[in-house]
């Protein structure tokens, strides 16, 4: 198994969209991948907790996936590539770890 965590800041503001609106949408779209992507068993993103020091990033990604050949299924996938496309133009930063276990 393959375990995918992607952490994100998104900026303040994009296209008349707040960042809590831009956080839910690519939590909506990136979430119904499940179920379409060979492989991808499950996948979750969640907003930094309101409390947590302002140094935390915005946003997380934990997904798990059967095989690395899953992963790059999902890399490619026409809606992640939608998904990769949009993130390029609000996230400031972005941090990534595949592990397998």
């Amino acid at each position: 198994m393959i375990k995918h965590i992607v952490f994100w800041n998104i900026v303040d503001a994009y296209e008349g969209q707040t960042k809590e609106d831009i956080m839910l949408y690519i939590k909506q779209e990136l979430e119904k991948l499940v179920g379409s992507v060979p492989g991808l068993i499950k996948l979750e993103v969640h907003p930094n907790h309101l409390q947590a020091p302002a140094e935390n990033y915005d946003l997380a990604l934990y997904s798990e996936l059967e095989s690395f050949e899953a992963l790059h299924a999902y890399h490619i996938h026409p809606e992640h590539q939608k998904m990769v496309s949009y993130l390029g133009k609000v996230r400031t930063e972005r941090a990534c770890v595949d592990y397998e276990v």
